[in-house]
């Protein structure tokens, strides 16, 4: 038979919607949904913009390092890749010297389709950081990394 003791909450709260997790996985839900409609416009998703980006950042970047640095599984990021490299926002060489994973570079055109899309997301995160006082931004960026890393992540 369960234990049917109440839990009490980790702050006090009126219901669920109270809650910070709650009101993180809202945030997030109506971040990814207008980064969806933007990105889609742009003929990407949401993975295969984070992945330009990151390939922006630091070319030559594998499978691996890909899916840790966007959230997603190594197979997903396989799925990513391919359909990245199918659209020639992306090279990588069909084999290695050294028995390393495969590194991946942008080309002129995933440039191209990278500087667009940086443009409609950095819009929606200017809305979202514009509807609160900009001098709270630092401190926010800062619980929010101390509460993934709490977390260990």
């Amino acid at each position: 038979m369960e234990d049917r003791t109440p839990v009490a909450p980790p702050h006090p709260a009126h219901d669920v919607t109270e809650h910070v997790g709650y009101r993180l996985k809202r945030a997030a839900a109506a971040l990814r949904g207008a980064m969806d409609k933007a990105l889609r416009e742009r003929g990407l998703t949401v993975p295969q913009y984070a992945c330009l980006e990151l390939l922006d950042e630091r070319p030559g970047l594998s499978n691996a390092e890909l899916a840790r640095g966007t959230f997603v599984t190594r197979q997903s990021m396989n799925v990513v890749l391919r359909g990245l490299q199918e659209a020639d926002l992306i090279t990588r060489p069909a084999t290695t010297d050294h028995g390393r994973a495969l590194p991946a570079h942008l080309t002129e055109a995933g440039r191209e389709r990278l500087h667009a899309a940086r443009s409609a997301v950095y819009a929606i995160e200017r809305t979202m950081v514009d509807a609160f006082p900009q001098r709270r931004l630092a401190a926010l960026l800062a619980d929010l990394d101390r509460m993934a890393e709490a977390l260990g992540g």
